[in-house]
């Protein structure tokens, strides 16, 4: 079976990890729980520390089962720890390959991956696993950001610089950065014939999101793996990365400062 070629772009920095435990189910797929039924199987597909998969198996209780895979060990154990703390029983962990899934086929009602097809070497072979292991009738659901569509205001060069930077840096591990405006073609490539496309949109625009929202990509721009990656790669220096990073604190501490992350969505129907 095809197994993973491309590098998670990101890694699992603790500024990575302060963005990632920020999403619930409510902001991060939405077009997704209307088709959620307690008693149901799901299998949430990188699930990295956890916080979509814990609001998953509230969702699908009482009788439902989650099980939440991600290809790095690490990040599970976080994953674990929160849902203990929300006394969820019916969860359970695992390492996984999205390409080769280790489970039998029709496993499950719902497979989900949230942000996880830009990050991977062949989006299409992962769709068709994700189909795999879904029972006739269920149904597959995936949602990305797209990068290039990322828009923002004031307009400082400097994150001009940071977009044209991650992009670069991530389609050189592999990966589809613009992933959103691309999960339609993807479904239909891996034999979807039932697919309902749609969009929605994260919008940092308080003072307390645009500090979070600021910081976190500040800090990632100089500490995280995709630092690494960008220098290591000669895609930027320390000094530019530095620059960006500043750039990123200044944008987030303007009282009129606006950003929005879009992203593209799909729910694909398995045929009984």
């Amino acid at each position: 079976m095809p197994k993973e070629t491309a590098v998670y772009t990101h890694g699992h920095h603790e500024s990575v990890l302060r963005s990632h435990s920020w999403r619930t189910a409510e902001n991060s797929a939405a077009y997704l729980i209307g088709e959620l039924r307690p008693g149901m199987r799901v299998l949430d597909v990188g699930c990295g520390p956890g916080t979509i998969t814990a609001d998953l198996a509230e969702l699908v209780s009482p009788g439902g089962r989650v099980t939440a895979v991600d290809a790095a060990a690490s990040v599970l154990d976080q994953a674990r720890a929160l849902t203990a703390e929300r006394g969820l029983e019916r969860v359970e962990f695992a390492v996984a390959d999205v390409h080769a899934l280790d489970f039998e086929d029709g496993s499950f009602d719902v497979v989900h991956a949230h942000q996880v097809l830009q990050h991977v070497g062949d989006p299409v072979q992962a769709l068709r696993e994700m189909r795999r292991v879904c029972r006739p009738g269920g149904v597959v659901a995936a949602r990305d950001s797209d990068y290039r569509a990322f828009t923002w205001f004031p307009e400082p060069p400097v994150l001009d610089d940071w977009q044209e930077l991650y992009i670069r840096v991530a389609r050189s591990c592999g990966g589809e950065p613009d992933a959103g405006r691309r999960l339609l073609s993807w479904a239909h490539a891996a034999g979807f014939t039932d697919v309902t496309a749609s969009a929605a949109a994260w919008c940092f625009a308080t003072p307390q999101d645009r500090a979070w929202w600021s910081g976190l990509w500040a800090d990632r721009t100089t500490e995280s793996a995709y630092a690494e990656l960008a220098v290591e790669g000669g895609h930027a220096t320390r000094g530019q990365l530095a620059a960006i990073a500043e750039g990123w604190r200044a944008w987030g501490a303007a009282e009129d400062a606006w950003f929005m992350v879009p992203h593209g969505e799909i729910l694909c129907r398995v045929p009984d």
